[in-house]
């Protein structure tokens, strides 16, 4: 069995799935990618049993089709080392792969195909397309709310939901709280899943700022989305996410509108007085925290201080220890 490429169109589809896999998995073929020869192209996959993630690229030639592993990141640091136009042929052999360069030869292990993992077979409960811009704003605005390895494990990831026309992402760390909701031109029913935070990263360095389409599946333990060549697939996380409504200040009769950079200095200003008590406001969807001031001896800076914080009477304060 034997196939032909050019480094061009092999190089950075093997790049993307070789950002999922996991430097020391538990299982050995997790080592490997997956390689599935159909109709002239090449269907690269890789996977960490969390995250999955399949490209496709045109062959210049193959013999037949067929499926086959091969060590990642050899297979990659070998096409990173060719000529930029050069092209590779890749001969299977029993447990062995040959790959060929002009002169240069590379002699590689592999695992049976049929070891490998999959998160494929599985239904969707949920299904619609929307632009990448779109879903990448969804993710950008809330992602840096996610918790990072909290024993609280549901909050670790983005909450995804669907309510009637809306498409909503939901992040919190149980301190600060993002919340971005868009308009769709569907109605969906109404769904919600938790991604991890593996697969929120992972997608956000997938997604393009284009209006290129992305079709987004949601199931019970899984979410799919596919970008043109790339099919990404998630197992979602099994918990109960914080009712975060209950958090947002209700029937506020005080609301202040400021351009971003207006409201950007003060801000940035005021973070060398943080201390441990948090106010939180909202600016159109963004949630952010203030904090009061430490105490000082100094009266005149303690007077300036305790002055710079009247706002805290325009805006709602909100324990969020009740509700994570």
């Amino acid at each position: 069995m034997q196939f032909i490429i050019s480094r061009e169109n092999l190089l950075k589809p093997l790049q993307q799935v070789c950002g999922v896999l996991n430097s020391r998995p538990n299982i050995p073929v997790l080592n490997n990618v997956l390689l599935q020869i159909e109709n002239n192209q090449l269907n690269i996959t890789g996977t960490d049993l969390e995250v999955e993630l399949s490209t496709k690229t045109p062959l210049l030639h193959a013999e037949q089709d067929g499926k086959f592993t091969i060590p990642a990141k050899k297979f990659l640091d070998i096409c990173r080392s060719l000529p930029e136009n050069a092209e590779i042929t890749v001969t299977f052999e029993e447990d062995r792969a040959i790959v060929r360069s002009d002169r240069s030869k590379f002699n590689l292990s592999t695992l049976p195909a049929e070891d490998y993992p999959n998160l494929t077979d599985w239904q969707s409960e949920v299904d619609f397309t929307l632009e990448q811009a779109t879903l990448r704003l969804l993710i950008e605005a809330t992602q840096f709310s996610m918790a990072n390895q909290d024993a609280r494990y549901f909050l670790n990831g983005m909450k995804f939901e669907t309510e009637g026309n809306l498409l909503r992402t939901v992040a919190t760390d149980g301190h600060r709280l993002a919340v971005c909701t868009i308009p769709l031109e569907q109605d969906l029913q109404t769904h919600s899943v938790i991604l991890p935070r593996k697969g929120v990263l992972e997608l956000a360095r997938l997604l393009e700022p284009s209006d290129q389409p992305a079709r987004l599946q949601i199931g019970t333990n899984n979410l799919r989305i596919q970008l043109n060549n790339i099919t990404f697939t998630s197992k979602l996380i099994d918990g109960r996410f914080p009712d975060y409504r209950r958090v947002l200040p209700r029937n506020a009769t005080r609301i202040v509108e400021a351009g971003w950079e207006t409201l950007n200095k003060p801000l940035y200003v005021r973070q060398f007085y943080l201390t441990n008590v948090s106010v939180a406001y909202a600016y159109n969807s963004v949630k952010t925290n203030l904090k009061s001031p430490p105490p000082t001896r100094n009266k005149k800076l303690r007077k300036k201080l305790s002055m710079s914080l009247t706002a805290e009477k325009k805006w709602k304060w909100a324990s969020m220890s009740a509700i994570f």
